[in-house]
């Protein structure tokens, strides 16, 4: 009985996930899926996108968090429109949340929809919010077994970033072994290295992002 209540979960996400990927797709808006272990830079990682791409993109974001609205503000107050969701205790985003708040933003003057799921590492990579990538952030003091340890998350997501890699020489980190355990689970992942505090591997990240925006809204 258990088993068939998740798989008629798992079957009501997809048919609204496919409602969010039509409204989106009839009005030519991206939308990205950012995933990663709470303290992973997510929010970081998001500005930082943000800003090297806001003159040739309108952005929007919506942030799950499971309570609080810190990084909602964070956003905000870079004059881009923001919904806070709160999950009150849930792991995870559903489809239906997005699909609730898209009618909060205009939509005819959005380019990218920017989604920062809930800090966690298992239960995101389980739903589809109906969003065209996912990128999944690593971040370098977590360690370097965390693909291993849930390969869900890493091998259901287009991008896979290690993040806050300024920090490898603090820390017992083998990016390598990373590499190649995401690799194992999902040969096809693009796989960075990234440091937002000081910039490197932003730059091939960001054309990355590009690539994968304008192939869906040129």
């Amino acid at each position: 009985m258990e088993v068939k209540v998740v798989k008629q979960i798992m079957e009501w996400n997809e048919d609204v996930s496919n409602d969010v990927i039509n409204t989106l797709k009839e009005k030519k808006v991206c939308m990205i899926n950012v995933m990663g272990s709470p303290g992973a830079g997510k929010t970081t990682l998001i500005k930082n996108i943000i800003n090297r791409l806001k003159d040739k993109y309108k952005f929007a974001v919506i942030e799950g968090d499971i309570a609080g609205q810190i990084d909602a503000e964070d956003i905000e107050s870079m004059g881009i429109p923001c919904v806070q969701l709160q999950t009150q205790g849930a792991c995870h985003i559903e489809a239906m949340s997005v699909q609730h708040m898209l009618p909060m933003f205009d939509l005819d003057n959005v380019d990218v929809l920017i989604v920062e799921n809930i800090g966690n590492l298992v239960c995101p990579a389980e739903f589809n919010i109906g969003e065209d990538f996912r990128i999944a952030a690593l971040s370098v003091p977590e360690g370097d077994d965390k693909v291993v340890k849930y390969p869900l998350m890493f091998s259901t997501s287009d991008g896979i970033v290690m993040h806050k890699y300024d920090m490898m020489e603090f820390f017992d980190f083998d990016d390598k072994r990373v590499e190649n355990d995401a690799l194992d689970v999902n040969p096809k992942a693009n796989i960075f290295r990234v440091s937002s505090k000081n910039g490197d591997g932003m730059d091939e990240l960001i054309d990355w992002i590009q690539g994968k925006v304008d192939a869906k809204i040129r």
